[in-house]
């Protein structure tokens, strides 16, 4: 016989804490010390079902795979647990309405369009989430302005009656230049979330490769793990499941300050288990979900994750020159100048300056073959990843 609501309502607790996420109810009351957002944001929800809140953050086999298997209940008569309805806030309601008028997708143009909605739409916190720059967000806006400084020379009576985007990508024949890069948390944006592959998704790994279509090719981001027998778990899975290329975020060591989202006070849980550590949910989202990445990763480890994968390897957050030629040095397939959406660094340059950079340099020591260019970071339009293409760029996050 399954547990019941009266069961889980009386473990409400600092000193025995259970609560239900999809149905199973789960023993957290050890976990408390150690959860990355806190205990404060759990214990809200001590007795109860915490499935709403858990939902947008976590992907849904965290708990299965990081909560002792001890510390897993059972299924719970969910008819048997009390509906709790909390009253929509003025603020909720109106953002509901402007989600009600919200333009059909075909009126929307181009990124800033989108951009445009989503500001309008989202939570504050999410919106804060995602729109954060570092510092004063210089580097965040260069990004997309060092693009408005490259001008086209455009030949005329040329023959393009036909014409072919295609490119191969890490191997892969795709049939245009660019890719998605991995963003953590999509489900503050939407509640499919992410279905590249980030490691602070809000969709399990396993859910995202499942969405792909036919032979649709899926990268993975990898934030690197203090812990190198979890990194290799991860890695590992992600290639017997796949992908097709493992793009290592080396920028970002702890994660920058991004005070848009520090101010926003992140309250929701993180998708953090990875760690153990507790961490100060007061700066933000960013911060509350990354306390498990190593800032010790240097270049002595590129050869280890060479030992554990086949997959090709990209270096994702290169900002320059000497850094690429370091990259081609030690073998890995690809680098991905980029200043992490200038939410790391401010001040940090773009990557299509450092593009112009970087092509001279390596068709000077007969390298360009040697491994493929990728840049992100302000890319709004497809004239953007042509000036990016023209330079000497394989393709565009």
């Amino acid at each position: 016989m399954g547990l019941t609501g009266q069961d889980i309502a009386k473990h409400n607790s600092r000193e025995s804490c259970w609560v239900i996420v999809h149905g199973k109810a789960y023993d957290v009351t050890e976990f408390l010390p150690e959860h990355p957002g806190g205990p404060k944001i759990i214990l809200k929800y001590a007795g109860r079902d915490a499935t709403e809140e858990f939902e947008p953050i976590h992907p849904p086999d965290t708990l299965d795979k990081y909560l002792d298997k001890s510390k897993h209940l059972g299924e719970v008569d969910m008819s048997t647990v009390e509906k709790e309805e909390e009253e929509e806030s003025p603020e909720e309601a109106e953002r509901q309405d402007r989600i009600a008028r919200m333009p059909i997708l075909e009126q929307c143009y181009n990124l800033m369009d989108f951009e445009a909605v989503a500001r309008n739409v989202m939570k504050k916190t999410a919106w804060a989430y995602y729109s954060s720059g570092a510092d004063d967000e210089i580097t965040m806006r260069e990004n997309h302005s060092a693009f408005h400084k490259i001008w086209f020379r455009p030949r005329v009576l040329v023959d393009v009656e036909k014409i072919d985007f295609s490119t191969t990508m890490l191997g892969t024949k795709v049939d245009i230049p660019f890719y998605v890069t991995a963003t953590a948390l999509g489900k503050l944006g939407h509640p499919e979330g992410e279905v590249m592959i980030p490691t602070l998704a809000s969709c399990s790994f396993d859910e995202i490769m499942d969405a792909a279509e036919g032979d649709q090719v899926q990268w993975m981001q990898l934030y690197v793990n203090k812990d190198r027998e979890i990194t290799k778990k991860i890695v590992q899975h992600a290639e017997s499941r796949g992908c097709k290329g493992l793009f290592i975020t080396v920028d970002a060591p702890q994660l920058g300050r991004r005070e848009k989202d520090m101010r926003s006070k992140f309250t929701d849980v993180g998708s953090n288990v990875q760690g153990g550590a507790a961490t100060d949910n007061s700066q933000g989202a960013a911060r509350a979900i990354s306390s498990f990445i190593d800032p010790g990763l240097s270049w002595k480890d590129i050869p280890w994750f060479q030992s554990i994968t086949k997959m090709p390897i990209i270096l994702k957050g290169v900002q320059r020159v000497e850094d690429v030629i370091r990259a081609v040095e030690a073998g890995v397939q690809g680098v991905v100048l980029s200043n992490h959406g200038g939410r790391q660094l401010d001040f940090a340059r773009s990557g299509v300056e450092v593009l112009a950079e970087v092509m001279p340099v390596l068709r000077e020591r007969n390298w360009e073959d040697r491994i493929e260019i990728y840049v992100d970071g302000g890319v709004r339009r497809a004239t953007d990843i042509i000036k990016a293409l023209v330079f000497g760029g394989q393709g565009c996050g």
